[in-house]
């Protein structure tokens, strides 16, 4: 499998690729994207880069074999994601790999807004001795507004807890008892804003947080407060800040990176006296590049093995531990969605998958993919998978709802889906797992129960249920030459409709379905191929 890897990485990631028996690694440091592009074509299966290549629709659209993309590093800005997800791509960043690096580098901020060090180093070095000019404060006693909880955000307010700072956080997804955890308090964002006479902030840019601290978010807070941005740039909003820090409500700030980088030469933002700016150092430590070029290249390898997926940005990622438990019902759901394509009217604008049991308690979105992909399969290739199903089912206009039911059901763990048509026919499938080699059975059709091994051929009839039709259909089947392997009914009361499934060891010929179709008392026939 061939790796090419566009941008410098540490040593460690590309030796830990190289001993990987089955893996090719091309360096293609500072390549051109017609290089880059090139090379993809070359059966290229996965891409590492930093953030100097940019890896485009156009370059994708070559690599035929292309599976997943890497960044060492957090941001994916350089990577066409939807572009990535429509093609089946999985794309993957490094998180954890920079963490305790921009932690380190915010409280590194924090302490050069306390104490003026940078201005007085600059003065020293001008060969000035002014000690009068650059009293600072202390850390101790003061709150500190934290933006976002995440992996830095915590780690920042870790150290603000060493320096006996009280710490407000701003968090729309921590709970109580998570914030309690970490000794902060919650607060909501006006409170956060009035209180703090420091803020930090470590929360991704979207369309929510963009300028979230702009004009209105200065004129809450305290008149002499300390502001700190080593995320994203465009979460403060710049102009905003270089007008609160010359009116004096913001003491001191200091910033890592920036609404357009690199930094313009006539940026407002340059010569302010109590403005520290570094060029997003962020990550610019030796532990830390070392971390995330082995980080990444465990992602891809893991990737391209089939393995557990980490960090995927444009699909779920699942820990080890529920991906072992999980196994079994992603071959089941795969299997079921499968079956209902092929028994459910062709155009559908809604799939309602219900599940029941310890389902419920996990994450079940890797769940819900594997039967998306199933009911995909034989409509869009084999180039359907996880990273692409939820695209490809909204591009189809179908509807997917989810419903965690904690009502009692027939099995003790049960996953149901219903295709709904326009016209407002629905089909039913329901499937479960048996025993302790997890045997995959399909258990209801609409209504009917029965029990049917998941796999191979089978022949799904719906018919009157009267005397001689099974016996009927088995002398067709057997004149065709194709052995029943084995047979479940099911029955709504004795002479109204039943649901006849049939394992078969072959396909049946057109002939026999057509003779099957020619006899009154059966009104359906479908060959479901698993």
């Amino acid at each position: 499998m061939k790796i090419l890897v566009a941008d410098p990485i540490s040593p460690s990631g590309i030796a830990y690729l190289k001993k990987q028996p089955d893996f090719e690694v091309i360096e293609a440091f500072g390549s051109k994207p017609e290089k880059i592009r090139e090379l993809v074509a070359q059966d290229i299966e996965a891409i590492i880069v930093r953030s100097e290549t940019t890896i485009t629709a156009e370059i994708m659209s070559v690599g035929t074999k292309l599976r997943a993309i890497g960044r060492a590093g957090v941001g994916v800005d350089n990577i066409d994601v939807d572009a990535a997800t429509e093609r089946g791509i999985i794309v993957m960043n490094t998180p954890s790999g920079n963490t305790i690096a921009t932690a380190e580098l915010t409280f590194t901020h924090m302490l050069c807004g306390a104490r003026p060090i940078p201005q007085a180093n600059a003065s020293m070095q001008s060969g000035k001795w002014n000690r009068k000019a650059y009293s600072g404060s202390e850390l101790r006693g003061k709150t500190l507004g934290v933006l976002g909880m995440g992996r830095i955000g915590s780690e920042v307010s870790k150290r603000a807890q060493a320096f006996d700072m009280k710490i407000l956080a701003y968090d729309p997804y921590l709970t109580e008892v998570r914030a309690k955890s970490l000794g902060v308090e919650l607060a909501n964002l006006d409170t956060l804003f009035a209180q703090s006479d420091y803020i930090t902030v470590h929360m991704p840019l979207t369309e929510n947080t963009q300028y979230m601290v702009d004009e209105a978010a200065f004129a809450k807070m305290k008149k002499g407060v300390r502001i700190f941005n080593c995320a994203r740039g465009g979460i403060i909003k710049e102009s905003a800040l270089v007008e609160a820090l010359k009116s004096g409500k913001v003491a001191a700030a200091g910033l890592d990176v920036y609404e357009d980088e690199p930094l313009a030469e006539n940026s407002p933002l340059r010569g302010i006296e109590n403005l520290v700016l570094t060029p997003h150092l962020g990550a610019s430590t030796k532990e830390a590049q070392e971390s995330v070029g082995i980080e990444v290249a465990e992602c891809i390898a893991a990737a391209l093995r089939g393995g557990q997926i980490v960090n995927a940005v444009n699909m779920p990622s699942v820990d080890g531990r529920t991906l072992e438990i999980l196994n079994p019902y992603l071959k089941l759901g795969d299997k079921l969605g499968r079956l209902i394509q092929q028994i459910s009217a062709k155009q559908i604008n809604k799939l309602r998958i219900t599940y029941w049991g310890k389902i419920i308690e996990l994450d079940a979105v890797p769940l819900t993919r594997a039967i998306q992909r199933g009911y995909l399969r034989n409509i869009c290739g084999a180039d359907v998978n996880d990273v692409n199903s939820p695209m490809l089912m909204k591009r189809l206009g179908i509807e997917v709802e989810v419903v965690k039911s904690s009502t009692d059901a027939d099995f003790t763990e049960l996953v149901r889906i219903e295709a709904v048509a326009s016209s407002g026919e629905s089909t039913t499938v329901s499937g479960t797992l048996i025993g302790k080699a997890s045997k995959k059975r399909l258990v209801e059709i609409n209504g009917h129960s029965l029990e049917v091994e998941l796999s191979g051929t089978l022949l799904i009839m719906k018919n009157q249920d009267l005397p001689g039709i099974i016996g009927k259909v088995g002398t067709i089947l057997g004149e065709d030459g194709v052995n029943i392997a084995n047979l479940s009914l099911g029955r709504d009361t004795s002479g109204d409709t039943a649901f006849s499934v049939f394992e078969l060891d072959t396909a049946p010929s057109e002939n026999a379905i057509n003779n099957i179709l020619a006899e009154s008392r059966v009104k359906d026939v479908k060959i479901v191929r698993i």
